[in-house]
């Protein structure tokens, strides 16, 4: 086993946090009652995002004519009902006007169910999907992500039936990885992900320290961000936060912006900048709003230990 977390440990060595980052970009979380905050994450002076996704396949409207960010459309779900190739035809439609489409991203959270955010895809299902939108895109150029599965135990089992279900016929270049949980067990998580798809880079597209207080959550985000720059292999990262406090799934000293809509602490620290000493604070009850993606399921499952 402790092969499997040598870089993963490694990776812990040095802990200080680096300003900005060329791997950095934005999980979009669009929000009805205040679209201006859009905004924020591309005209806040200093900015460095270099790209985004919004678990959808076509690109967000406050970024259509934004060159420099550049999109990552997703193919969030799939089912026995599917008809068609929308997916397909939406990513080559983009191509052929002239829209850079380096990346896609597979199925959101498989192994999750609705509930918690999750498509909760079979991996057969997946499979023919898969093959019918995503591979195609290879031939254009285009690099794939692979499913990206929740944290816990059923996501390498599902990515394992996944891949037998392909029977060489899906070829992702990278695995996306979600984390929710303490820095231990994210470097060891990772070092998993890594150790069992050696030949493929790593996104971390998803990640977090939810519901635990305001000191300790800057302290995991500036570890992790310090380990992602710093480990070679994982090419992309996006935070999850990217949304007021009041309504944040994740508790409110996850979020990147406060109530009011100003940056955090780790909101400003993300776009290059620094500290901005706004506290963030929670909502009434029953504000908080379910976002598309996170997994509560992982919680309970995902403690791992660099052994």
């Amino acid at each position: 086993m402790r092969s499997i977390h040598l870089a993963a440990t490694a990776a812990l060595l040095t802990l200080t946090t680096t300003a900005s980052s060329s791997k950095r970009g934005l999980c979009h979380v669009p929000s009805e009652d205040h679209p201006s905050d859009d905004a924020i994450w591309t005209m806040t002076p200093g900015s460095d995002l270099t790209w985004y996704y919004n678990y959808k396949y076509e690109p967000s409207d406050a970024y259509k004519n934004i060159e420099d960010l550049i999109f990552v459309p997703m193919l969030w779900g799939a089912s026995d009902s599917d008809q068609g190739t929308p997916f397909l035809d939406s990513v080559k439609s983009q191509i052929g006007s002239g829209a850079k489409i380096e990346y896609v991203l597979g199925f959101n959270e498989p192994d999750g169910t609705h509930t918690t955010g999750g498509s909760d895809v079979h991996a057969d299902v997946a499979a023919r999907s898969w093959k019918a939108q995503i591979e195609p895109l290879k031939e254009m150029g285009v690099k794939l992500g692979a499913p990206a599965v929740t944290g816990s135990e059923d996501g390498f089992t599902w990515l394992e039936n996944w891949f037998k279900a392909c029977d060489g016929g899906c070829n992702p270049d990278f695995i996306p990885v979600h984390w929710y949980g303490n820095f231990e067990g994210m470097a060891s998580h990772i070092g998993r992900v890594v150790a069992a798809y050696p030949n493929l880079t790593v996104w971390i597209t998803e990640w977090g320290y939810p519901n635990v207080e305001l000191g300790a959550t800057q302290e995991f985000y500036n570890q992790s961000v310090t380990m992602l720059d710093q480990w070679s292999n994982i090419t992309h990262y996006s935070y999850f936060g990217a949304f007021r406090s009041d309504v944040s799934n994740v508790g409110p000293n996850a979020a990147m912006l406060t109530e009011e809509g100003k940056l955090t602490d780790i909101g400003s620290w993300y776009l290059g900048g620094a500290a901005t000493n706004n506290i963030p604070h929670k909502g009434a009850a029953g504000q908080t709003i379910k976002f598309a993606s996170w997994s509560l399921a992982v919680l309970s499952v995902c403690v791992f230990t660099i052994l």
